[in-house]
């Protein structure tokens, strides 16, 4: 008997298997929408065959249904949504105000030591950790 590669395996049973709609659905938010993509499958019980049209599909979701949008249809608004954006650092505020007694007692605590807190909530001096160079 000759060996089958995967490669040819796939090949030969993408068509024996029948097509079946609905098989995928996605959530989004709390709803739960059924993807309007055909999907081949055969199954056993050690094995599954699973095949969808290589495709890439942008749908609009109205009253509870997905529409996939028409390929000459403006897409603008929905790039806009769904286009992740560069991650952006923290920006920090230079405007926080901190009471003066506060940023005094601040300044008093001796180099090489933070504040914390006790096992009982009690403020208490705890040596910084110092870091060695890797």
């Amino acid at each position: 008997m000759l060996k089958k590669t995967v490669q040819n395996v796939k090949n030969s049973l993408k068509f024996k298997a029948q097509e079946k709609e609905g098989v995928l659905s996605i959530k989004v938010g709390v709803k739960k929408y059924s993807v309007p993509v055909k999907a081949r499958m055969l199954s056993s019980s050690n094995y599954l065959f699973l095949s969808f049209p290589a495709s890439s599909e942008l749908y609009e979701i109205e009253s509870k249904q997905l529409n996939a949008l028409d390929k000459d249809a403006d897409a603008t608004e929905a790039f806009d949504v769904l286009n992740p954006g560069k991650r952006r650092t923290r920006r920090r505020s230079s405007a926080v105000s901190m009471p003066p007694d506060l940023a005094e007692a601040l300044k008093n605590l001796p180099s090489g030591y933070k504040l914390g807190y006790g096992l009982d909530g009690s403020p208490k001096l705890v040596r910084t950790r110092k870091r060695g160079k890797i």
